[in-house]
This record gives C-alpha cells, structure tokens and sequence, in this order.
C-alpha cells in the first residue's frame, strides 16, 4: 500500500534519516521517498496507515 503523508519540522538530512530509520524498524522492506521542501513523505509499506503515522510521530515529527 502507498502512504502519502505531510510531515512537518523536518527541516534537514538529519530529520530525513530520522524518519526513515522510524519507517524501517516497523517494515524494513519499506519504500520511502522524502521531498523536505515540500514536507511530503511517501511510504509503500504493508503496514496500516495509522502505525506508520504513529511511528513517524514517535520521532517527533506532526503527520497529516
């Protein structure tokens, strides 16, 4: 399933990596594509949408 979330605060290659790593400990086969200047993640990931929001969040950073 594709997941296309707006992340907010993620604003440099540290934050990125952040919110990989998050997305990779819950489904390490996971695709992830991180656009920061326009704070848009997308995730294809077997994984519900809310347990990838949640894992994202755990990390500190706002989904929507």
């Amino acid at each position: 399933m594709e997941h296309t979330f707006e992340v907010q605060g993620m604003t440099c290659g540290h934050c990125e990596m952040a919110v990989k790593k998050a997305v990779k400990r819950l489904d390490p086969q996971a695709q992830i594509e991180i656009d920061r200047s326009h704070n848009k993640v997308v995730v294809q990931s077997d994984q519900p949408r809310d347990t990838v929001a949640h894992a994202i969040a755990e990390e500190g950073y706002q989904t929507a």
